[in-house]
């Protein structure tokens, strides 16, 4: 299991180091085999390499879920998908935020994850919930 945690470097960010924003919720139990820091929005653009450490561990394939869902998640998918890895991304394991369109209109969390899921699919990830996920994961 890897954790990632976003260090962000922008001043105001509440995902910059000693900002509430930046520890990991209750909810994430458990100790890591690996912790990613990363200040960008792929965590494979981190310290340590994770491309690097998954061929070490020879783990092929990886199952995203995280936040946010339209931006890390999404952006890490792409990038694991690019370097050959199968990647699965849980949706519903995954959270985004409503947001403002160019016009000003809001765009709800829903459609944003909807429309994440739909630029996936098939192309970067195989798109699935969390009940399919672990119906697949073979022990």
């Amino acid at each position: 299991m890897v954790f990632v945690r976003h260090d962000s470097v922008t001043l105001k960010s509440p995902l910059r180091p000693h900002q509430p924003g930046n520890t990991f919720k209750a909810i994430i139990t458990g100790e890591p085999d690996l912790l990613v820091v990363k200040s960008v929005n792929s965590s494979f653009h981190s310290i340590p390499d994770l491309a690097e450490w998954l061929h070490r561990s020879d783990i092929r394939a990886i199952a995203i879920c995280g936040i946010t869902t339209n931006h890390c998640c999404e952006t890490t998918a792409r990038v694991a998908s690019n370097l050959g890895f199968d990647t699965w991304f849980v949706l519903d394991a995954t959270h985004t935020f409503d947001r403002a369109d160019l016009d000003g209109v809001t765009v709800s969390a829903d459609m944003l994850a909807r429309i994440t899921a739909t630029n996936l699919d098939g192309e970067f990830a195989h798109v699935l919930n969390t009940a399919d996920a672990l119906e697949r994961i073979v022990c």
